[in-house]
């Protein structure tokens, strides 16, 4: 585990990710991370764009199929 300092970075306020952790991750400038809090507190996760699509698109087909996914199952 890591520990950081909330900083001043501007007129908001940020933590710097120390570079060890950048490079095994392979985050680089201008990727995009996903801020979530939990139970556990606040974690940071990987922002993927198609993935979030899927996710929608599967949450409707679950919904509008309920029935046929239902009975599939069985």
């Amino acid at each position: 585990m890591s520990s950081v300092k909330v900083r001043a970075i501007g007129n908001s306020l940020g933590v710097v990710i120390p570079k060890e952790i950048l490079d095994r991750h392979r985050i680089e400038k201008d990727d995009e991370l996903h801020l979530v809090e939990t139970e556990r507190g606040i974690e940071l996760h990987f922002f993927d764009a198609d993935l979030e699509d899927a996710t929608e698109w599967i949450e409707k087909g679950a919904k509008k199929y309920r029935n046929t996914l239902r009975a599939l199952a069985q």
